[in-house]
């Protein structure tokens, strides 16, 4: 008997029979969301010992010509042609021309291949554009996303036949046919095994002829471009309960092209999503019949929907919503820098003050560390990776720190952002935070079970291959699998024990690091941190077994770490990308220092709540063998508020490609007044020390006519920024007493109701 057989018999087999009986097998669904996506840097991550050429080794992503031409060119001439104050308040939608010029200049094909009239952009491209549009209006850029997301383009470029995509894709790509996507159900959010939407196999007319077909029908809601779309994708469990196919009864979530003129569709009716007024609706289908072919990828793709889904969301859920997250970070990050140096109080720039500072420092790292890790992302799907983790990262962080951004923002402007009107740049932003936080996998789920829980399977070296040991049928096969993962296993445990050891110890100064200037040091930290966040995950793994997925506040917290690293490793890469701004590092260092203190405050709360607690006292000893750090210094927080409340190289980085706002709401003259104090700064000096007004400097000869009338141009501005809009009484109310009128008790009359019971009989 070799060694080895000896090991799988006497050592291995009976934690395998252990394993086995203990852990539950996969269900399909599972199994098929294992299986959608792959892996990229956050498996790096997860070996706890990161090989950081992979990361320097990628290519940092660049616009082509067309692609910059397109942002100078269509994007800002169609940010001059909208106001969300006139679509939120007085039409309730984009303007007839501006749907017409989305349409005619491609905006709803970004991701369509040209060969199929489409933009053909690269990820990168696409993102930017939602960006740039995001900073100007969010209905215009959830218009354009939607097309270019998860819905019928993305699933037709991924698993259409050839005549799927003939037909379909040059339509979308011109925008002939507008598309959304059916998902969200009365019974079923982000449990989308629950639907109750149904499709059932059976002869219809299609087309005068006799065919085999669905009868559908569904009760969707929460869809954005419901209302006004011509093509919905619609999610349904398919059933074949008269064996027409010859198979299953019941054949699973399917995935079909659902015409609206088809009759039983009924599309039009509205929801208000916090206030702004794109396209969102219900739909409901009563016995609606397509042919199977009207099935996404054919009938061969029957009952495979919720693979497709996973496979089509970790494409555009790494950039619709994380590129508005970080133009929201952006825009508050430059609007109140600009307010903070031009708003005084008690004759000194609030910019000064140190609780401001505190906010300021905040957006400026935040928005840097933000859009390196959005680049970071475009980088991966465009060298043609399918990010399902990343993904769950980005759209659950960019967010959450948008959140925290517009936050801080609103604060920083006090009154300013509180009062409603066309000049306030923040209140839309303000409003529609919790569109973000919800849609796309709510917030809460994708932290407490996908990021850690799905790429804790998907990332890590060996969990994968021995849960599908675990799962496969033949026992002498499975047997042979479980010993090669697991022994594997157990010896990435022992060297990731060590390292973190080692590494926390020595406060990562001897962690492995690439050689990268003034960041080095971080490299080394993050190398630090990464084999404790392994090692903790091991031993979780180790002692909660199944259970963890039940652990959801653990779970959480060891996918927060997971996201701090990687946001962490964008914010390095793109301080390298960039040429090693030295204008910059102040913002890497607050990134860096902010994210090891919530990765240490994060590991401190997992281990504090760690069931074994004798695992948790030997973890801490190892992994935190001192007090977690602290983060930036104030000193550090003031330097990083003076590179966005300064005319700096800096600011003009972190603002990219973005819509520099117009008369109708109030950014353009808060630039032209930020531009204005900021050249007087000197005049305004020379006026202080002189404790003259500007007609007596003028007159003394301290100011040339020309500097006074600078000084005069420069307070005209700064009153017109710190300026409200107001509004005669005869004009209030008169939006909201239209778009849903009230009788005279205040109630909403029963027919402009939502029913509870209605879509659930339509459904069943």
């Amino acid at each position: 008997m070799t060694l080895q057989e000896f090991r799988r018999n006497w050592l291995t087999k009976p934690i395998h029979n252990w394993a086995r009986g203990a852990m539950p097998r996969l269900s399909e669904t599972e199994r098929e969301a294992l299986n959608a996506g792959e892996v990229w840097w956050e498996a790096e991550l997860f070996t706890g010992n990161p090989d950081w050429k992979t990361l320097r080794g990628t290519a940092a992503p660049a616009l082509t010509e067309e692609e910059r031409a397109f942002l100078d060119g269509p994007c800002r001439e169609l940010c001059d042609m909208i106001g969300d104050w006139q679509i939120n308040r007085l039409t309730a939608d984009l303007p007839p021309e501006v749907w017409d010029f989305l349409r005619d200049n491609g905006f709803f094909g970004m991701i369509i291949p040209k060969e199929y009239g489409g933009l053909g952009f690269s990820a990168l491209a696409h993102s930017e554009v939602v960006r740039f549009i995001s900073t100007r209006s969010l209905v215009a850029a959830v218009t354009v996303m939607v097309p270019n997301s998860l819905g019928p383009g993305e699933l037709l470029l991924q698993f259409g036949t050839d005549a799927q995509k003939d037909y379909w894709l040059p339509r979308l790509a011109d925008g002939r046919e507008l598309p959304a996507f059916g998902l969200t159900s009365d019974e079923a959010g982000s449990d989308a095994a629950s639907m109750v939407d149904s499709g059932v196999v059976c002869k219809g007319e299609w087309n005068g002829e006799e065919v085999l077909g669905l009868r559908l029908n569904w009760s969707k809601r929460y869809i954005t471009l419901s209302p006004v779309c011509t093509v919905l994708g619609l999610a349904f469990k398919m059933r074949d309960p008269d064996g027409l196919l010859g198979g299953d009864e019941d054949i699973g979530i399917t995935c079909a092209l659902v015409p609206t003129d088809l009759p039983g569709v009924e599309t039009g009716r509205r929801h208000i999503p916090a206030g702004q007024m794109f396209q969102n609706g219900p739909t409901t289908g009563e016995d609606v019949f397509v042919p199977l072919d009207n099935i996404i990828g054919g009938p061969d793709y029957a009952g495979k929907g919720w693979m497709m889904l996973m496979s089509a969301l970790a494409a555009g859920r790494g950039i619709s919503l994380p590129s508005q997250g970080a133009a929201a970070t952006a825009m508050a990050a430059q609007t109140s820098g600009a307010y903070a140096r031009i708003r005084e109080q008690f004759g000194v720039p609030v910019a000064k003050f140190g609780g401001v500072q505190e906010g300021l420092g905040q957006l400026a790292a935040n928005a840097y560390a933000l859009d390196g890790a959005r680049r970071l992302t475009c980088a991966g799907l465009d060298e043609g990776r399918a990010l399902a983790v990343i993904s769950g990262i980005m759209k659950a962080h960019a967010t959450y720190r948008m959140r925290d951004a517009v936050d801080w923002a609103m604060d920083i402007h006090s009154g300013k952002a509180v009062i409603d009107g066309p000049s306030n740049y923040l209140g839309p932003l303000y409003k529609a935070v919790p569109i973000g936080i919800t849609v796309e996998g709510a917030n809460i789920l994708t932290r407490s079970l996908i990021i850690f829980g799905q790429g804790a399977v998907r990332a890590h070296p060996h969990l994968l291959d021995e849960i599908r040991a675990l799962d496969e049928d033949d026992d002498a096969k499975s047997l042979d699998a479980f010993d090669r993962a697991f022994w594997g296993h157990v010896g990435h445990t022992t060297r990731t024990l060590f390292r973190a050891l080692g590494r926390a110890w020595t406060g990562g100064r001897f962690a492995p690091a690439p050689e990268a200037g003034e960041v080095t040091w971080i490299y080394r930290r993050m190398s630090r941190w990464a084999a404790a966040f392994a090692l903790t995950a091991d031993f979780a793994f180790l002692i909660l077994g199944g259970d963890l997925k039940r652990r959801e506040m653990i779970s959480a917290r060891l996918g927060d770490v997971l996201s701090e690293l990687y946001i962490l490793s964008g914010t390095v890469k793109r301080w390298d990308d960039e040429g090693r701004q030295s204008e910059d590092l102040p913002l890497v260092e607050f990134a860096a220092q902010s994210a090891f203190a919530r990765m240490g405050t994060a590991l401190d709360n997992v281990l504090a709540n760690f069931p074994a607690r004798v695992a948790a006292g030997l973890l801490r000893a190892i992994t935190l063998p001192r007090h977690a750090a602290r983060g930036p210094s104030d000193k550090l927080n003031a330097r990083c508020a003076e590179l966005i409340s300064e005319a700096t190289a800096t600011r003009e980085r972190l603002k990219g490609f973005c819509h520099e706002g117009c008369d109708r709401d109030g950014v353009r003259v808060l630039l032209r007044a930020f531009t204005a104090v900021t050249d007087c700064a000197d005049l305004g000096k020379r006026l202080r020390e002189a404790e003259m007004t500007i007609e007596e400097a003028e007159a003394a000869g301290t100011l040339s006519p020309a500097e006074a009338e600078k000084l005069r141009e420069m307070e005209d501005l700064v009153a017109e920024v710190v300026k409200v809009d107001e509004f005669d009484q005869s004009e209030l109310g008169r939006f909201f007493s239209e778009m849903i009128p009230v009788d005279q008790s205040g109630a909403i009359p029963p027919d402009r109701r939502g029913s509870a019971s209605e879509p659930q009989e339509r459904a069943s």
